[in-house]
């Protein structure tokens, strides 16, 4: 999981000028799950998302919630693995929820900090090999911009936990 995204899901560069990658970018997940681990972050969920994943797992929205989910700030996060800070749906380096999967994973790389500068496109392929991988297909800008506009379409979920956590009354 990545802590450090950036808070504008649209770059400067697209707001600005023509974006460097109007030609398109390579990528194509190789499901190695490097992206659902690491350091301790947040996969925020939206409504949506919460009712995907509790349809997956048959589930009521709350259910789901209570067992998988917690507050931070007014926003819903995923639970992660206290030991190791994993996604806790990421076994054997496979997650088992990927066609549940919320906005956040659905549009990664094409988040704001990955695609700032071609520099912070390289830096996002030191740890995703997909990026940039030899066997991957060029991203068209068009469909770039649609997972932008994707990502910027998340809405925050206040209140979803209302009386949820057993420390809320």
């Amino acid at each position: 999981m990545t802590n450090k995204e950036s808070k504008n899901p649209i770059p400067m560069a697209v707001e600005s000028r023509k974006p460097w990658y109007q030609q398109g970018l390579h990528f194509k997940c190789t499901g190695c799950g490097k992206c659902c681990t690491g350091s301790p972050g947040y996969v925020w969920l939206n409504r949506e998302d919460i009712r995907r994943f509790a349809e997956f797992f048959h589930l009521s929205e709350k259910e789901f919630l209570k067992k998988y989910a917690r507050r931070v700030g007014k926003g819903i996060s995923l639970k992660e693995d206290v030991e190791n800070y994993n996604c806790i749906f990421l076994k054997e380096n496979k997650c088992t929820a990927y066609e549940a999967r919320p906005k956040q994973c659905r549009t990664f790389p094409w988040w704001g900090c990955n695609l700032e500068s071609k520099k912070s496109w390289e830096r996002a392929s030191r740890s995703c090999e997909g990026i940039n991988h030899e066997e991957a297909h060029l991203v068209s800008f068009e469909e770039i911009q649609k997972q932008i506009q994707l990502r910027s379409a998340y809405t925050e979920v206040e209140g979803a936990f209302k009386g949820v956590l057993s420390e809320e009354k």
